[in-house]
């Protein structure tokens, strides 16, 4: 199994490739201190496990598990967070609490061996897990996308609306447009409901953007954004719209 350590601090880095040369079976193949890095060395070395840090520098570790696609099992690293532990429990999720006990970093490799023996890397129940890990009350503050291997930082600010094509998000910034694979839903849940709406099933509108409802047909709504362009609403974007404002 060849692990990549992502960990901003050394000695925590240090610790954790000691312990992990004493499993049998385990080969420790690089060592990220950020988590630009961490992305970087991902698509470059492949790596059957990650343990991941939460709390970083420039990205934290929710955010690389967003950026490095399917593939490794991922164990997250966390300083004592209540919140995070309960989040990893109820979805099955691997992690270890700092100061690293080595016989949770040996059952949770053991864990995740027998995942990729069947197949699986539980990269879909960790992106759950990390949603719902996140400090309670808090919501997203930027979005991270990854384009051509061309990591984006987009400030939540700067999105003007979301659409929902395909099994992508298109995310609408001024004249910009990014994507990412996503469900409309899931990223309605992490963001602020005083500030984004869901005025159609394909469409979530930041609403500092809406200047005016045009009545288009009987129950049928047309949101006038400020830079002119137009966006379906729905009944229940409608109601929703209400309730809001």
């Amino acid at each position: 199994m060849r692990a990549l350590i992502v960990d901003d601090e050394a000695p925590a880095r240090a610790l954790l490739a000691e312990l992990l040369g004493e499993i049998e079976g385990v080969e420790v193949v690089g060592e990220a201190v950020n988590g630009f890095e961490a992305v970087r060395l991902a698509g470059e070395l492949a790596p059957d496990l990650l343990l991941l840090d939460i709390q970083m520098p420039k990205l934290d570790g929710f955010e690389v598990l967003e950026l490095v696609g399917e593939g490794p099992a991922v164990v997250f690293v966390t300083a004592h967070d209540e919140h995070a532990v309960r989040a990893f429990a109820v979805h099955a999720v691997d992690y270890l609490v700092k100061p690293i006990d080595p016989e949770r970093l040996a059952a949770a490799i053991t864990r995740c061996r027998e995942r990729l023996g069947r197949g699986e890397s539980g990269q879909e129940a960790a992106r759950r897990a990390a949603a719902e890990a996140r400090p309670a009350g808090g919501y997203l503050s930027r979005v991270v996308l990854r384009e051509e291997g061309r990591i984006q930082v987009l400030p939540v600010a700067r999105i003007d609306f979301v659409e929902a094509r395909d099994d992508y998000l298109h995310f609408h910034a001024g004249k910009e447009t990014y994507r990412r694979q996503q469900t409309l839903s899931e990223l309605e849940a992490q963001l602020d409901p005083r500030r984004f709406v869901r005025i159609h099933r394909s469409y979530l509108l930041q609403l500092d953007r809406l200047v005016g409802l045009d009545l288009y047909a009987k129950d049928s709504w047309v949101a006038r954004l400020a830079d002119g362009r137009k966006l379906p609403v729905s009944r229940s974007g409608y109601d929703r719209l209400r309730r809001v404002l």
